[in-house]
């Protein structure tokens, strides 16, 4: 395959497949910081007034498009009908868990409650042995100030929690102007990681927006099975002629990057940031184009004996490349975690990382 059309579909298709999509129940009492939770850890403001439809008469799915993300955002522990608002979960819960598409499961529970309440209700017990029967849950102290031993509390009366955690989603100013960082959000995502299904920690780090280290964990893994694949095609020695068979594995690194990153993942978009790291113009290039100009940015790899590609060297660009974009997207998203740069810029940039890493 050395037409690019060709290759970026088949990279956007594969990259959007295997990150899928990961559902999270959120549940607490009014007033516990959940929507200022949802909008600090995720995305595109996904607890905005008026988002989601309801699927209970006390939950509501919340969803946005491009955002590899499901929230049941959970209502009405505080009511008297807190039973029916029980079953109708529940109800809601076996549903989801029997239907064959996995991205439609819900994957984990966090259960929000709040420090400065000190204490943990009848129905928040409840709520969190029920959902412990059918998913991992996360037991989640929001608004973090002073702990005084409430989180081995927590602990204690819900000792089914996978983990507890206290959280502060938004820095805060006291009367006396001292700042009180945000803090726990990272670990949060760490913690949700260890107990998803591995086929949806992609999903878990396109959605996040409070754990860069996350996303390039996640981004880590796609280089070394794509260094792998390259040195296998690489096993004997690839002549230049043939060089585009490195392209779809190195073109779909990108999008898997990509992906993991939140960015958009459009046919325009790939071949856009593909064509300005190589530095060729237009929509239309081959795919050995991509391998060739690539090699030139690492001439240090490994030896082209004989006007042919060693395994080593195969895996060596691929490596050279991917770390080189994950560096690239790292320092854009620290910089500004809702960042929102174009495919040129990302291009140029990468370009750029590429020649100081083959220099």
């Amino acid at each position: 395959m050395d037409n690019i059309e060709d290759i970026v579909k088949d990279a956007i298709q594969k990259a959007t497949s295997e990150r899928g999509n990961i559902s999270i129940l959120i549940a607490g009492r009014s007033g516990v910081g959940k929507s200022t939770l949802i909008n600090a850890v995720f995305q595109q403001k996904m607890a905005e007034t008026g988002q989601g439809k309801p699927v209970t008469q006390n939950t509501r799915e919340i969803t946005k498009e491009g955002v590899p993300l499901t929230i049941f955002d959970t209502r009405g522990l505080e009511m008297s009908e807190f039973q029916e608002t029980h079953a109708d979960l529940e109800r809601l819960i076996k549903e989801r868990s029997s239907d064959r598409d996995s991205n439609r499961h819900i994957h984990v529970a966090w259960l929000c409650i709040q420090e400065d309440g000190r204490r943990v209700e009848q129905a928040e017990i409840d709520l969190h042995n029920m959902l412990a029967r059918h998913m991992p849950v996360i037991s989640v102290v929001t608004k973090a100030r002073s702990d005084n031993g409430f989180k081995n509390e927590v602990q204690r009366l819900l000792p089914e929690s996978r983990n507890v955690i206290r959280v502060r989603a938004i820095q805060e100013e006291m009367d006396d102007g001292y700042i009180i960082k945000a803090m726990g959000l990272e670990s949060l995502i760490e913690l949700t990681s260890e107990v998803i299904p591995e086929g949806k920690r992609r999903a878990l780090a396109a959605a996040q927006r409070a754990n860069i280290n996350y996303r390039k964990t996640q981004s880590h893994k796609i280089v070394v099975a794509s260094a792998t694949a390259a040195a296998a095609a690489g096993a004997s020695p690839i002549p230049f002629s043939d060089a585009a068979i490195l392209a779809p594995i190195q073109v779909t690194m990108i999008a898997g990057i990509t992906s993991v990153f939140g960015l958009e993942l459009s046919k325009g978009t790939l071949t856009t940031l593909v064509a300005s790291a190589i530095g060729v113009g237009g929509a239309t290039f081959l795919g050995r184009t991509v391998v060739v100009n690539i090699l030139k940015c690492f001439p240090g790899v490994g030896t082209v004996a004989g006007g042919a590609i060693s395994a080593a060297t195969a895996s060596a660009i691929t490596v050279g490349l991917g770390e080189a974009y994950i560096a690239v997207l790292a320092e854009i998203f620290t910089k500004d975690p809702d960042a929102e740069p174009t495919a040129t810029e990302i291009g140029e940039k990468l370009k750029e990382k590429m020649k100081k890493i083959g220099s």
